[in-house]
């Protein structure tokens, strides 16, 4: 983290209380080759994996990668980005939509041609944290199909996040009603 951010940033970035260094009371054990996402950290971290990461939409495959990196995060199920390099750009178009996450910046999202939803999004100029990722794309497992080694997997719950739901994480995972504050 830097030392000089914005007043503004800094009051957003510290207001978690759920950092990844004890697992509350509420959450779930992890089985042997499990993660609970109250051990993932905040701020977030990346976690570059070798698995073989697809998503595919109404008109075949967007992306195919086995150069994925995986975000981190108390609470969250892992987001699994791409690089751009993989994606068929074909079968996305950018949306004038725009999102900020106090850890990663301003986001830019992505639909399949025709349709106003959006089904991934990228951050092109992160915070200096995450520089090595821009431009790197995630998608929203409820929106597309996103497999991991042949997974699919679920969505998160709610309609704001997209972190990817896969047999080897556990929660309670953020999204669900009153969870906000997590």
């Amino acid at each position: 983290m830097h030392d000089r951010v914005p007043g503004w940033l800094h009051k957003a970035r510290t207001q978690w209380t759920n950092t990844g260094a004890e697992r509350p009371d509420f959450a779930i054990d992890p089985a042997e080759g499990q993660e609970s996402v109250w051990d993932y950290p905040r701020p977030p971290a990346l976690d570059p994996v070798g698995q073989q990461v697809e998503v595919v939409g109404s008109n075949g495959v967007i992306a195919s990668s086995d150069r994925s990196l995986r975000v981190l995060e108390t609470s969250h199920p892992p987001s699994y980005y791409v690089p751009g390099d993989s994606l068929d750009r074909s079968k996305l178009v950018t949306l004038k939509t725009q999102s900020h996450c106090e850890w990663k910046g301003t986001a830019t999202y992505f639909a399949e041609p025709g349709s106003d939803v959006a089904v991934g999004w990228t951050y092109n100029s992160p915070y200096p944290e995450f520089g090595e990722w821009a431009g790197w794309v995630s998608f929203y497992p409820g929106r597309v199909r996103c497999l991991v080694d042949g997974h699919v997997a679920e969505a998160q719950p709610g309609n704001v996040y997209g972190g990817w739901i896969t047999p080897d994480v556990v929660g309670p995972f953020k999204g669900d009603p009153g969870t906000g504050h997590w």
